[in-house]
């Protein structure tokens, strides 16, 4: 198969040892994890300012707070330039205020995510996800401006916040859909785990970055990660790589799925991977059953390579059930996004309030945790290939959990810490499966005959859904915060379980499925 030049990245036409044969199919299976890696990291770092800048923004801790005024002002003292918050979010309705402002930007993502996966089958991927991530660079640096021209009118970040969340929608169906090109069903779990962690480093940069700059003015934290997804925009225009066959390599999907259908997954993932199989013009033997297959499938399914409808995207089964899943997980995930560094602002620790700055680095815990739990489920699921029953273990674990980190978090510095890591890693475990792993197998099954160009449509629908729930639960964390924080977390809890409802029914399918194989050998007696 040529190369396909008329789309390739400009990168590869200026550093031609960069293509094949120069360079295997691995090094570009590395290179282009590496660049989605970095780029969807840029745009999740581009989100955590307002989250950062909460606590700025908003209206000051309570005279009611249990730690006394000089302690307070201790902890505080190289923060108090910007305790005066600002309008319209400092009077008594600003916690409202900041939950519409996420709201703004949630929905019109969750409702942008559907129509990206669909306008993702069909155009350049590569130009798609530069634009979006361009876009997303503006629009950040749009919403830092009204820092400068001291704009308090609630419509200006609302209608940024708008706009921005469309726009953003673009990254996820993209960077997903071009991972799901290069890489096969084998240790997919595994491979997008430690992939997705990019949200949660996202997180930890976007929050470092936004919490660092803070002290120069609440502008800077959304200038600077700007900045950064724009210079991420530009390098990922000039190296990356869609797909295998625009350089020549054979569509991995798309062999591996035609392969299911001739019960032959093994030795076609190892042909696949195996860097000796490079272009096809290398492959004689490794090829001849592999190639049969194909012509075969082509001539049969020629119909299913078009990009699935919306709606036929629905009707897969296990899209319905992982996308409502993830309605409920995304919820309780984007609630600690944008609301945990003003919860720990608000909240004593050890009897002392942390500053704005501390609080925005010590939130990066349970992101860090997440990147653990995203790498540990995805390997989990991999081992024991059940996917529904691995998420419904790390939601149901994630419920004590968030029950100690609410009563105990605040004993102490090391109780926070090891609490909310625990959090993180349970809470995102799950998510970061349903939205990698699950979103590529499910846009890849066998009954659509191995049509790869399903994979954005999917991705789009079960994200788009799960971030319906994202933007519903920092809203309602933002008025039932007013409340009393454990409202709040009876609120995640509640969500928690829920998600895991809707997996039941895949999961005892799973477990039926693996014992009746006995492939869980522990539960099965060697009679022969």
């Amino acid at each position: 198969m040529p190369p396909n030049t008329q789309i390739l990245a400009p990168g590869l036409n200026l550093f031609p040892k960069l293509k094949p044969p120069n360079k295997t199919l691995t090094f570009h299976q590395i290179s282009v994890l590496i660049l989605t890696f970095i780029a969807y990291a840029s745009f999740h770092a581009s989100r955590k300012p307002p989250s950062i800048v909460k606590s700025v923004l908003g209206p000051n801790i309570n005279s009611n707070s249990s730690t006394t005024d000089s302690t307070v002002n201790l902890a505080e003292s190289n923060s108090s330039s910007i305790d005066t918050g600002w309008a319209p979010f400092d009077g008594p309705e600003g916690t409202q205020r900041l939950g519409e402002l996420d709201l703004a930007f949630l929905l019109s993502y969750s409702i942008g995510m559907y129509f990206a996966g669909h306008v993702g089958d069909r155009i350049d991927l590569r130009l798609f996800l530069v634009f979006g991530m361009m876009g997303s660079g503006i629009m950040t640096i749009i919403f830092g401006l009204g820092y400068w021209f001291s704009i308090h009118v609630l419509w200006f970040y609302v209608s940024v916040q708008i706009v921005c969340g469309i726009i953003q929608s673009i990254g996820w169906p993209c960077v997903v859909a071009v991972v799901g090109n290069w890489f096969g069903k084998s240790k997919r779990g595994l491979i997008m785990g430690v992939w997705n962690s990019h949200t949660s480093v996202g997180n930890i940069i976007g929050s470092v970055v936004a919490s660092g700059v803070l002290e120069f003015g609440w502008g800077w934290s959304f200038l600077v990660p700007g900045m950064l997804v724009i210079l991420v925009g530009v390098l990922v225009f000039m190296f990356l790589v869609v797909s295998p066959d625009d350089l020549g390599f054979e569509p991995l999907g798309k062999e591996i799925e035609m392969s299911v259908e001739e019960g032959n997954v093994e030795n076609s993932v190892e042909k696949v991977e195996s860097e000796k199989a490079g272009l096809l013009d290398q492959t004689e033997n490794s090829d001849s059953l592999v190639t049969e297959n194909s012509d075969t499938l082509q001539a049969e399914n020629t119909d299913s390579l078009a990009a699935i409808g919306f709606l036929e995207a629905w009707k897969l089964p296990g899209v319905a059930p992982f996308a409502f899943c993830l309605f409920f997980s995304k919820l309780v995930a984007y609630t600690f996004l944008y609301w945990l560094p003003f919860y720990i602002r608000h909240t004593a620790i050890a009897g002392v309030h942390s500053s704005h700055k501390t609080a925005g680095i010590l939130s990066t815990i349970f992101d860090i945790g997440g990147v653990c739990g995203g790498i540990l489920a995805g390997l989990i699921s991999d081992v024991i290939e059940a996917r529904a029953l691995t998420s419904i273990v790390f939601l149901l674990l994630s419920i004590p959990a968030l029950v100690f980190y609410r009563v105990y978090g605040g004993v102490s510095m090391i109780a926070n810490i090891c609490l909310m890591f625990l959090s993180g890693l349970l809470v995102n475990g799950p998510y970061a499966l349903i939205t990698t792993a699950v979103a590529a197998d499910l846009g890849t099954q066998t009954m659509i005959g191995g049509n790869s160009r399903a994979l954005a449509t999917v991705t789009a629908i079960i994200d788009g859904t799960g971030s319906v729930g994202a933007a519903l639960g920092p809203l309602l964390a933002g008025y039932i915060s007013t409340k009393g924080w454990n409202n709040v977390f009876l609120m995640l809890i509640l969500s928690v379980f829920l998600a895991s409802l809707f997996l039941i029914r895949i999961a005892r399918t799973e477990i039926k499925g693996k014992l009746n194989e006995g492939k869980w050998c522990w539960n099965t007696v060697d009679t022969h």
